[in-house]
């Protein structure tokens, strides 16, 4: 595949578009008021993969007290951003730490444990996984629940555009500049429920001249996360929440 850098990395355009690229992807839509309904009223809510802080943020505005946790700077910046334009009582219920969810210990539980938006399909389905559901399991408080996001099969499995010289996406961000999102290179490996990607962002000025231009990587690894809910003593506890036809939200309790 063509040679990228890491998507999300530092300087990169995945990052400083984060947001543009989800308020324009209807296949999120409702996702806040699905999360918020799994935990009580004014409950705690641990976010893995907390990216720029549209969940994080989202959920503290609704009185919940969120802990966003992600391993990315250049993703906590922009989160730390949007927490502190919060008014001031929502901002006070949210709290910002870099951390790898396969690693991770806060010293506290919670009544809420979420893994959105196909963050756990970031890496690899094997003992990553197993390290992630132990990660929840042992922030969950007693009967609470850990609610991971994971994209289907058939759609990962899907060829990419016929023409990738097109973009898939193309929107307005900075004034007189508009981001444009191809998809360079797609390729999915059956046997390791893997997909891996090339997309390319560029920023156009209102002459159309681009003015920036990265070409990124992302793979996506997709498994059953029963086994692994299981191993961390993670039960089903409901069907898969079905969200914008291309995946689902798996909800697990702890025991």
């Amino acid at each position: 595949m063509a040679k990228a850098k890491p998507y999300y990395a530092p300087g990169s355009l995945s990052a400083a578009h984060y947001d543009a690229v989800t308020a324009a992807d209807a296949r999120l839509a409702g996702d806040v008021d699905i999360y918020a309904a799994l935990a009580p009223a004014g409950g705690s809510i641990l976010e893995l993969g907390a990216g720029s802080g549209r969940l994080t943020c989202g959920l503290a505005l609704r009185g919940f007290d969120v802990t966003g946790v992600d391993i990315a700077p250049a993703m906590l910046a922009q989160a730390e951003m949007r927490r502190a334009a919060l008014p001031e009582d929502a901002a006070a219920r949210c709290r910002l730490v870099r951390g790898d969810m396969t690693a991770l210990k806060l010293g506290r539980t919670f009544d809420l444990v979420i893994c959105p938006f196909f963050t756990l399909a970031h890496i690899p389905a094997g003992a990553a996984w197993r390290n992630a559901f132990a990660s929840m399991a042992w922030h969950l408080a007693p009967s609470g629940l850990a609610a991971v996001h994971l994209p289907r099969r058939e759609i990962m499995a899907m060829p990419g555009p016929s023409r990738p010289e097109l973009p898939v996406l193309d929107v307005p961000v900075e004034t007189g500049r508009r981001l444009r999102l191809y998809v360079r290179e797609r390729s999915f490996r059956d046997d390791l429920g893997k997909l891996e990607q090339v997309l390319e962002y560029e920023v156009v000025d209102a002459a159309g001249r681009v003015v920036a231009r990265s070409p990124e990587r992302l793979t996506y690894w997709m498994a059953d996360p029963a086994p692994f809910a299981e191993v961390a003593g993670l039960t089903a506890d409901r069907s898969p929440v079905p969200l914008g036809g291309v995946g689902d939200i798996w909800v697990f309790r702890r025991g």
